[in-house]
């Protein structure tokens, strides 16, 4: 499936995955860092008349970073709702709308892909 998501497919079934080598870290306090280096020519040239930082870093909140921590590659993003709902309860509601959004800019920002990734195992055999 690719990160091409089609009309038909129920976005809480979907299972995120990291993008490979996708730098982050979880901080002293707890909450998550992603790290983006900037080292492509273009970023090097731009450098040359802006001064811009060499490495980018999004500090996530509470919520970001126990969805950032539940992307595992085999949870549904309904099963990480259900992780979310666990821990911070009625503070996580809207919870399906909201995840949906936070899912969807992950995504658009090429941190994580969204697909029906085989390495799922039926609920029956866990």
């Amino acid at each position: 499936m690719g990160n091409k998501i089609k009309r038909k497919d129920n976005i809480l079934m979907l299972v995120p995955k990291k993008r490979e080598g996708q730098q982050w870290r979880t901080k002293e306090d707890g909450l998550v860092e992603i790290i983006i280096r900037r080292e492509k020519l273009l970023d090097r040239i731009v450098r040359v008349f802006i001064p811009t930082p060499r490495v980018m870093r999004i500090h996530l909140d509470p919520m970001g970073s126990c969805v950032w921590e539940a992307i595992d590659g085999i949870k549904n993003v309904k099963e990480i709702g259900e992780v979310l709902k666990e821990r911070f309860g009625e503070n996580a509601e809207p919870l399906y709308e909201r995840l949906i959004t936070y899912i969807s800019i992950l995504r658009n920002n090429k941190f994580i892909t969204l697909g029906n990734y085989s390495n799922k195992m039926p609920s029956d055999e866990r």
